[in-house]
């Protein structure tokens, strides 16, 4: 998955665009900056976004290329992001340490998900956020459709609200829905899309 990542992110233009996701967005600015953590993020267009915001952010991502074009834009914009390469498994932060945990179109490969969704929860402090967005399973149908919004082509690669409920099932569950969405994120996340949405406090 590196080499895939790696040459995705190699191309001059930012893959998803520059800006950040929109509900993120939306979400992250009713919340009191804090301590963020960002797994896959790529390019860097969320974490970037957080530490404009004043949040401290941790992101991190398995691609060399996606982290150096982060700090291209985190200079741009004049801010700081602590960018690690690498696996989850293989990458340790502070337990109860993060406000929020931001997993933003963030697919694990069949198998990992709920040992990943775990693990993170772990360096999430008692009453941090955890906020997902990221394709569903309905998805599936519209990856090979012209004008769809992108995903994974494998199934367990996607997202359903009951997986996310039972992988989270000790937080307090705020949100937590399916919705078809338009997306315009650069090249990649263009058009109709079916998307879960979640929001979830830990107790």
């Amino acid at each position: 998955m590196s080499e895939f990542w790696n040459e995705r992110y190699s191309e001059s233009q930012y893959a998803y665009g520059e800006q950040p996701n929109s509900w993120f967005r939306e979400q992250i600015n009713k919340i009191e900056p804090g301590k963020i953590l960002l797994p896959g993020d790529g390019e860097g267009r969320n974490g970037v976004y957080a530490a404009v915001k004043g949040w401290t952010v941790e992101s991190f991502d398995l691609s060399h290329s996606g982290k150096a074009k982060a700090l291209q834009l985190a200079q741009q914009h004049g801010v700081q992001i602590n960018y690690s390469v690498g696996n989850l498994a293989h990458l340790h932060y502070s337990e109860n340490y993060f406000d929020v945990l931001a997993l933003l179109y963030t697919h694990f490969q069949p198998g990992m998900r709920t040992i990943f969704h775990q693990k993170l929860a772990n360096y999430l402090k008692p009453g941090g956020l955890v906020l997902i967005e990221g394709f569903s399973k309905n998805q599936i149908r519209r990856v090979s459709e012209k004008g769809a919004g992108g995903g994974p082509n494998n199934i367990d690669m996607l997202y359903s609200v009951e997986e996310l409920r039972s992988d989270f099932s000790s937080f307090d569950i705020r949100l937590s829905r399916e919705i078809c969405v338009h997306l315009n994120e650069g090249a990649y996340h263009k058009g109709e899309s079916d998307v879960v949405r979640f929001v979830a406090v830990k107790l």
